[in-house]
């Protein structure tokens, strides 16, 4: 696992965006993980004004979102497929039947979440996983007790999850979802390489335990301790309980040549 603490979220996005474009320079059909939530906002973005400049394509990519909301109808802002086409799609070139998501409104839902598991394998495995964590340490909608091991499948969301995302339901925790279909940790842990964004002195504690604590289904975001190329920017707020900050800071400015993750 590579901790970088950065100075400010626009440090954090450009480096995100350089090992994606570093990704595409190689593998110009390469596949994204897409997450949704705030973590990735500037990275989206951009990753957006580059594509803008012509410094970027994505015209031969593919991607996959991490999860979804249950019962939201097709055209609620915040389902998460639109969400993905406001702050994504619609904003680079990457064609818009490019990038997949789980069916939330699938009326035999482990057979969705079976179909969904069998077309991430057929494109190849996802290259790069982007991700955020949860201020309970969860990743997707992986809530505290999910198996280590779990595939794409449905989940009750913690009230915890919904009173943090009550924000994008403006404030009414009424109007949040209790269910989602989410990539379970097992199909994360097969992403290639995974970059997770954490901003905020609020997800200080899940950082904490995600570097520094013992891998526990209690904090699910500890799974990816196991995982051979994990890197997690943050900025000082999020790195704020890092017993170690000062040796990683310390590695990070001191690794030679430095190009991307």
């Amino acid at each position: 696992m590579e901790i970088v603490i950065l100075d400010d979220p626009g440090a954090i996005a450009r480096l995100a965006a350089d090992t994606i474009a570093a990704l595409l320079h190689e593998k110009p059909a390469a596949v994204l993980g897409l997450a949704t939530g705030s973590s990735p906002l500037s990275l989206y973005d951009e990753v957006a004004a580059r594509c803008a400049r012509g410094e970027l394509s994505l015209a031969e990519a593919r991607g996959f979102t991490l999860d979804e909301y249950v019962g939201l109808g097709a055209e609620h802002p915040e389902r998460y497929r639109n969400v993905i086409d406001r702050e994504f799609t619609s904003r680079v070139d990457i064609a818009r039947d490019a990038v997949h998501g789980p069916d939330g409104l699938a009326e035999d839902v482990p057979a969705a979440c079976a179909a969904y598991e069998e077309a991430m394998a057929e494109a190849g495995g996802v290259d790069l996983q982007i991700l955020g964590i949860g201020t309970d340490g969860h990743i997707g909608f992986n809530e505290p007790g999910s198996s280590l091991a779990s595939r794409t499948r449905i989940k009750t969301l913690t009230r915890q999850t919904r009173l943090d995302n009550a924000r994008f339901f403006g404030g009414d925790l009424d109007a949040v979802p209790t269910h989602c279909l989410t990539q379970g940790l097992g199909t994360i842990m097969a992403a290639r390489h995974i970059v997770l964004i954490a901003t905020g002195e609020e997800k200080a504690r899940a950082v904490h335990e995600l570097a520094e604590g013992a891998v526990s289904a209690s904090w699910p975001a500890t799974v990816l301790q196991h995982h051979p190329h994990v890197s997690v920017l943050l900025d000082d707020g999020a790195a704020s309980h890092l017993r170690m900050a000062g040796y990683y800071r310390e590695t990070y400015a001191a690794k030679p040549g430095w190009q991307g993750l």
